[in-house]
């Protein structure tokens, strides 16, 4: 079975008049990583689409879906899929990629359909595609790190880069993932925005008595949203994103826009949050 659901942009004065429910409309999505399924939320923010696919021991395969306007969801896309569930397989043209808990299989533009199987739980992320790069499996091992932040400040943090211009060429998704070392909580912060891309988090990792507060909002009017484990939420360009855990957590990042520069962003002063 695929759902599919289209979410619109909204700019920030209409953003500053809404309340918990309207905020969680726009922006937060739920009810992804359901049994059998493949869920799709198609955002008017740089045309992303953010979902899931579970196939519980089967096979469901991602081959159209109306909101793209196209006869294959590839035809003018690209894809980036994580495993965040047990060891599983997914086959693209012929040839199929044993993806781990934590590894990330990029799928070019024109490739086809894409057939996942196995009780693996993927998260999928998919952008606008101009040109045709190779399917590849990239592994830990691949990836690229980046260590931030201090235990002082409770934001001790590794990012590991997946979907990056000195890892894998893309049109225009950048993607990967933090991980935080024991008794850091806070991710993104000091907070910056980046006007020229949009960003998705996946908050994942998460035990489910625990809850991460996700910050949005222009930085002198912000808002916050509470998550669960495995929800996610869509970050307009206009807005800052960050979030702090009441347990550990992993967050899966995403961005598309105008380039693939991943430190193309505006700081925001700690002193200018309201």
């Amino acid at each position: 079975m695929q759902i599919s659901e289209t979410r619109y942009a909204i700019d920030p004065p209409t953003a500053k008049t809404l309340d918990t429910d309207g905020l969680r409309k726009h922006f937060h999505v739920d009810g992804l990583f359901a049994a059998g399924e493949i869920k799709l939320v198609y955002s008017h923010y740089d045309r992303m689409i953010v979902g899931s696919a579970v196939p519980n021991g089967k096979t469901l395969t991602l081959d159209h879906d109306d909101a793209t306007g196209t006869a294959g969801f590839l035809d003018r896309r690209e894809l980036g899929i994580l495993n965040i569930g047990e060891d599983a397989d997914i086959s693209v043209q012929g040839t199929t990629y044993r993806v781990a808990k934590g590894e990330v299989l990029y799928v070019g533009k024109g490739a086809g359909p894409v057939e996942m199987s196995g009780n693996g739980r993927f998260y999928l992320l998919s952008t606008p595609a101009h040109h045709e790069h190779p399917t590849k499996l990239i592994t830990l091992k691949d990836a690229r790190r980046v260590e931030m932040g201090s235990r002082e400040t409770a934001n001790e943090r590794v990012i590991i880069q997946f979907l990056h211009p000195e890892v894998h060429e893309t049109c225009q998704l950048l993607m990967g993932y933090t991980q935080f070392s024991a008794g850091s909580v806070w991710n993104t912060m000091p907070a910056h925005v980046h006007d020229r891309r949009m960003e998705a988090y996946l908050y994942y990792d998460l035990d489910a008595d625990q809850r991460v507060f996700h910050f949005m909002g222009k930085p002198d009017e912000t808002r916050h949203i509470v998550m669960a484990n495995e929800e996610a939420v869509i970050s307009p360009p206009w807005s800052i994103h960050s979030g702090v855990g009441t347990g550990s957590y992993t967050f899966c990042w995403a961005m598309a826009g105008d380039n693939v520069d991943f430190t193309d962003m505006d700081m925001v002063a700690m002193e200018a949050l309201r």
